[in-house]
């Protein structure tokens, strides 16, 4: 299929056509037609599926069509709500391209930033505003936004909202929209809180699921190493003397393990940058520019800071630490073998990590190639057998006072031993 068998209006095409795409992706395919229709959709759909212009296509049609207001003056008809600062900026560009040879007007609305120039930008007018919940909120209670005309509302990466504490943000806005109204909701899973408010949000919606959750890339080469934790930052500087890992985004599971890992890379003269919630909009912005154009090497991000980051040439993506939710290791590799390119997904598994590491295997039904033959083995303590009751009850009896001193690192008994 080709995006003209969709229908789409000789102003997108145009503006398509610019952009150098072609054909449409399988979620675009499905879920453009209903959408121009003016139905309720939910999709299931990971990163770089190709989502984004499969809602803003519709919406930049639907309006641009419309007649103008008569007294001139530009409403909100479109709120697209999504987690992120990066996400919201990205969905912004992307909607300036595609709505280039159109006369609307798109704005963005998000915290960490000045909201004197947000101010204006709702006084002067706008038809689609993109917006995080948190700056939105605020600008609402202040009396500078006023939605009573929207049309079509987007709920965008609805999961991650959800795990960010959003859910009574996002209520209480959309308490303030016309009840009818379009919604089209777009998660990359699936947990029983989602599809209870897809319950209560949509009505008789489209369903499109294009990638299922438990199933991985195919063309993404996954790789595992065994490490204890102290071997991690030592084991990643190894790998990265590999010249053929020429952009990486690394993840790590905490705001501060990201700054940590960050001075352990630059200290040995590795580029990095970190990029995660307790940045300033201008360093994240400053951070993911860098990375794009190739002067930093590595960006080290928590899951919540990189659902915004879009990279079509993305070379590795590395798994400092696991994710304790399996669905977020589909959504982490996803990142890198796209746009028809291959990649290659690097993980690491301490011992406390084993746990998530089973989870993901079961969900993705396959098992992760492991490189067993690495400077950094792991090496695990293993548990000493129980001794009978009696026994434990004698040496409890004899026990010194002070155990400093009473054994060796290492000397428990059993020994210790190298996983492989």
């Amino acid at each position: 299929m080709t995006f003209e068998q969709l229908q789409l209006i000789p102003p997108i095409m145009k503006a398509l056509t610019k952009q150098q795409y072609t054909q449409p992706t399988p979620i675009q395919e499905q879920a453009i037609p209903p959408a121009l229709e003016g139905r309720d959709l939910f999709g299931c759909a990971q990163t770089g599926t190709g989502k984004t212009a499969a809602f803003l296509l519709p919406i930049i049609q639907q309006l641009s069509t419309q007649q103008a207001r008569p007294n001139g003056k530009r409403v909100i008809r479109s709120l697209i709500l999504t987690p992120t600062r990066e996400l919201a900026i990205q969905i912004a560009d992307n909607a300036k391209a595609y709505g280039s040879f159109t006369s609307l007007r798109c704005g963005v609305i998000v915290g960490g930033v000045s909201q004197r120039a947000q101010e204006q930008l709702l006084a002067q007018g706008t038809d689609i505003l993109i917006a995080t919940p948190g700056r939105l909120i605020d600008l609402m209670n202040q009396g500078f936004v006023d939605l009573r005309h929207v049309q079509i509302l987007v709920l965008d990466e609805a999961d991650r909202m959800l795990d960010m504490g959003f859910i009574h943000d996002m209520k209480r806005i959309i308490a303030k929209l016309p009840a009818k109204r379009q919604t089209l909701f777009f998660s990359a899973t699936m947990p029983p809180e989602i599809m209870s408010l897809v319950n209560s949000l949509l009505k008789n919606p489209i369903k499109i699921e294009v990638t299922p959750a438990s199933t991985t890339v195919e063309r993404i080469k996954q790789i595992l190493y065994y490490v204890d934790k102290p071997n991690k930052l030592p084991l990643l500087i190894d790998l990265l003397q590999d010249k053929s890992i020429t952009s990486a985004l690394v993840f790590t599971r905490t705001k501060h393990g990201a700054d940590r890992l960050v001075r352990g890379l630059t200290k040995v003269k590795i580029s990095a940058q970190a990029i995660h919630g307790d940045k300033s909009q201008n360093a994240r912005q400053a951070a993911l520019n860098n990375f794009k154009n190739g002067v930093t090497r590595l960006l080290v991000a928590t899951d919540i800071a990189a659902r915004g980051i879009d990279i079509d040439e993305l070379s590795h993506v590395i798994n400092y630490n696991l994710p304790n939710i399996p669905e977020t290791y589909v959504h982490r590799i996803g990142r890198t073998g796209r746009a028809g390119l291959s990649g290659v997904a690097i993980s690491f598994c301490e011992d406390e990590e084993i746990p998530y590491l089973k989870d993901i295997e079961k969900l993705t039904k396959q098992k992760i190639p492991v490189i067993a033959d690495h400077p950094y083995p792991m090496t695990m303590e293993k548990p000493a057998p129980a001794a009978p009751a009696a026994t434990q009850k004698a040496n409890k009896a004899s026990r010194a006072p002070s155990r400093e001193g009473s054994r060796k690192p290492g000397s428990e008994a059993g020994g210790r031993y190298r996983r492989r």
